[in-house]
């Protein structure tokens, strides 16, 4: 029996949302620029679940049903108010709150099409709040009611400051979303679908994806490279911390990625909003040390920089607390994970692989008292 170590390689399904061929990414047929440069959130999220983009009429009733679906039930606020605030993971309430919400859905087993898509709605909808919520009242301060005129990454940078962002901020955010919104068979997404194959419900898929996006591996990546641009500090320090990386085998955060070999084409988009927003926040050093690092990587290893290494930047320049950097990639990934959700139910078979037995054989069973 042929074996591959994490499934590199592996093909185990058939999927009309998105492809990622000769290191060239796309939703349905639409490259990633194309949509990162003139699209919205809601209509790539649309475009997933539907396999078409929207028309005028279709977007703006998309968008009324994501905004009359953004307010949450007041007793999943009572719930992340009960947490321990000092020490709980803002993913690890994410993924609890999640799964509490399914409690208060009165369709969440109701297994229908048209069911599925509505919970899909609502999902999508209330997350961005979920996030936003905890993030405030970790801070001793009351969740903001979202407006139902504001676009969906408008919404999210008003739930989250109190206030209406600044249209760089939202562009910023909308081109994050963009970017996150699905990524053909990664770690989460297959979790998601390994999930509901099994017929469970969606509340259970996006719970089950959410707990595989919270490793340091897959969503947490981004958090980890703010950390490490904090740790350096300086610009004179990066290339230094770096070679001593190195020098120790460890991994530098944000540099390659298994599936593209030439780099990924996600990272250009947020490394010009980088430059942007850290310039206009004065606090370029964050994108001039990350240029440094990706040449000096690139040039040692011949690894360039993925998606996570420039959000990073972006998101600490919009001023959102490190650990909320994964929650965001979640709000914006649910989108694809639900397309896949669907379309799993659409045609469905468990997905039951196997595993090569590399253990001990024919050991006879020893009574406890002799052993």
């Amino acid at each position: 029996m042929a074996t591959t170590k994490g499934l590199e390689g592996v093909v185990a399904t058939q999927s009309s949302i998105s492809s990622i061929i000769d290191d060239q990414l796309t939703y349905v047929g639409y490259t990633i620029d194309d949509l990162a440069e003139n699209s919205s959130f809601e209509e790539v999220v649309y475009l997933l679940w539907n396999l078409k983009l929207p028309t005028k009429s279709e977007l703006d009733k998309f968008k009324a049903e994501l905004a009359a679906n953004l307010e949450l039930p007041e007793a999943v606020i009572n719930h992340l108010r009960s947490y321990d605030l000092s020490t709980v993971h803002p993913m690890a309430a994410l993924r609890t709150a999640i799964s509490i919400l399914g409690l208060y859905d009165d369709e969440a087993d109701v297994m229908e099409p048209e069911a599925n898509k509505r919970k899909a709605i609502r999902i999508q909808a209330k997350i961005a709040t979920i996030v936003t919520a905890f993030a405030r009242i970790r801070k001793g301060k009351d969740p903001v009611k979202p407006k139902k005129e504001l676009g969906f990454a408008a919404n999210f940078l008003y739930m989250l400051n109190g206030k209406e962002a600044e249209d760089v901020e939202v562009e910023a955010i909308n081109k994050a979303l963009v970017l996150h919104a699905d990524h053909e068979l990664n770690a989460s997404t297959f979790t998601a679908r390994v999930c509901v194959a099994t017929l469970s419900d969606i509340y259970s898929g996006v719970t089950a994806a959410i707990g595989a996006l919270k490793g340091p591996l897959h969503g947490g990546a981004n958090e980890r490279v703010m950390a490490m641009l904090t740790e350096i500090g300086e610009e004179e320090n990066a290339i230094p911390y770096i070679k001593d990386k190195m020098a120790n085998k460890e991994k530098i955060m944000g540099m390659g990625h298994r599936v593209y070999k030439n780099g990924d084409p996600r990272a250009k988009h947020l490394k010009r909003m980088s430059r942007e927003l850290t310039e206009t926040s004065g606090q370029s050093k964050w994108y001039n040390m990350s240029i440094k690092i990706e040449d000096f990587v690139k040039e040692e290893k011949g690894l360039p920089a993925n998606v996570d290494f420039y959000s990073a930047s972006v998101y600490h320049s919009l001023g959102i607390d490190h650990d909320l950097f994964t929650p965001i990639f979640a709000t914006s990934r649910v989108s694809g994970w639900l397309a896949h959700i669907l379309e799993q139910y659409d045609n469905n078979r468990l997905i039951r692989p196997r595993a090569e037995y590399v253990g001990p054989k024919t050991q006879a069973y020893t009574p406890i008292e002799e052993r």
